[in-house]
Parts: structure tokens; sequence; C-alpha cells
């Protein structure tokens, strides 16, 4: 009987090319997404999918019930995830809350909602953090947030599931090609009045164009999704995956510069790196 995986979202990017991988391994894999065109577009590809709004509590327990009326589940990707660009001083309240709904919250509630299906089964869950789970940058700082809480849920329940039948592990990709930056410009235009920030001209010289302007070349660092797939296949197939899997030449960099640098010189490099 083929091993089955729940992967969140699977419109584009990491979920999706996860969610391809995994099938093509033999696996059944049960994908999520939030708009109508993508579940249909999964589903006429032969992957399983349901719609999941994670900021939604009753979505997220729909979901529950779907995916375990199928059938035993011995995976779950914590993939889902949003940015919202913008200085810290510009973002209202409102604005870390949707973001932490989404990154955090619904992924977290997610989570523990199938803890007992895999205790009684095993299970593995993997998370998806991100190269700015480890170190901030500047314009980042609600996605920053959400990545470093995710990072330190994640290690706290990876130390409480040991002497069960469930495996926690980080993955933690840094520049992949994706739609994220698409994705963001939506939640910048709602949540970020730019005109009226002090910083309206470091805006108009930076963040804007790296919003809404083609890239003038391509991040030398940047891979495409497969690494990632790459790392998720080690961890849910391995019999010893290891607590987290760096992604990229920046990640690795990050993680020692966090580990060995005092606080300036870190910041210097998080400014400059």
């Amino acid at each position: 009987m083929s091993r089955r995986v729940l992967i969140t979202g699977c419109s584009s990017g990491i979920g999706l090319d996860a969610a391809r991988r995994m099938q093509s391994l033999g696996w059944q894999v049960v994908a999520t997404c939030r708009k109508p065109e993508d579940i249909a577009a999964r589903r006429a590809e032969g992957i399983e999918c349901h719609h999941l709004e994670l900021a939604d509590e009753n979505s997220v327990a729909r979901l529950v019930d779907q995916v375990l009326a199928g059938g035993p589940l011995d995976a779950l990707v914590n993939n889902a995830a949003f940015a919202l660009p913008g200085a810290v001083e510009d973002m209202p309240r409102g604005a870390l809350r949707a973001i932490f709904e989404t990154n955090l919250f619904g992924t977290h509630d997610l989570t523990v909602r199938l803890i007992p299906h895999f205790r009684q089964n095993g299970g593995r869950i993997v998370n998806i953090s991100s190269v700015l789970g480890l170190i901030g940058i500047r314009w980042r700082g609600p996605y920053v947030a959400t990545k470093f809480a995710m990072e330190g849920l994640t290690d706290v329940l990876r130390l409480e599931m040991v002497g069960t039948p469930i495996k926690v592990i980080l993955v933690e990709p840094g520049p992949i090609a994706s739609r994220i930056r698409a994705n963001a410009i939506p939640h910048f235009e709602r949540w970020v009045d730019w005109r009226n920030s002090a910083r309206a001209d470091e805006y108009r010289a930076s963040l804007l164009k790296r919003l809404y302007e083609p890239a003038a070349k391509k991040d030398r660092f940047e891979l495409h999704p497969s690494a990632v797939s790459d790392r998720i296949v080690h961890a849910l197939t391995s019999s010893r995956p290891r607590p987290r899997y760096y992604v990229t030449t920046p990640t690795w960099i990050s993680g020692t510069a966090r580990r060995v640098l005092p606080t300036r010189a870190l910041d210097w490099f998080a400014r400059h790196g």
C-alpha cells in the first residue's frame, strides 16, 4: 500500500514541485490550494487536491476530516505561506495578524489536529521555513517574524516528540524560483500606505522596483524548486532524517553567520550580504 502525504500550498513553486515529485515516487499525494482554478489544475493532472484557507479554522478542520476519511496519512509537509514586504514601521496591526494567521497559526492548527493520528500510526511533519528564519533583512519584517516563530515552534515540537513515532523536520530554502514576489503584491497594496511613509523615497528607489519591475538579472544563487523537493524526499524517506535541511548557498552562509558572528557583524552582513 503506497504511503500518503499531505502537502499544503501546491498552486505553484515548491509545493507544486514537491507534489509532483512525491507522486512520481509512488506516494499518494493530497495537495491543497486556495483558488478553485488551481485545485482544478491539480486534479486535471491526477493529483488529489482540496481547498484550504489556513486563516480559517473551519477550513482547516474540514480538510483534516477529508484527508483522514481517505485513509491513513504518513506525512505532512507544511509549505503554504505568503510574503508581505514593507518597512516594519509601516505595518499596521492587522497586517501582522493576517500573515501570522496563515504562515504560523493556521499551520500550527493543521499540525496539532493531525498529531493524534500520527501518534497512533507514525508520521513525519516537515515544515518549510526559509533562510529568513535564520537571519532578517530589510523590507521583509513580517515574513521574517513568521519564519523565526516557525523555527522556534518546530524546534520545541521536535524535542517534545522524542519517544513518539513522530519525526519533526525543518527545511530552510534560500532563493528559489517561485511566484512568491508576485503573490506578495496584493498584500503589500492592501496593507502598506507607502506614499505617506517617512520612507517613501526609499520605497521608490528600492522595494517598488523589486516588486513591480522584472529583475535585471537572475539571482546567481537562485535554484529550481526541485532542489527543495530533493530535501523533502530525503526527509520523508530516510530512516534517520536530519532535524533541518539547508537549501541554497545563501542558507548555508546565513546559518553559519548566525552561529559565529556577533550581532553588529551579523547586522552588517544582513545589510550587505
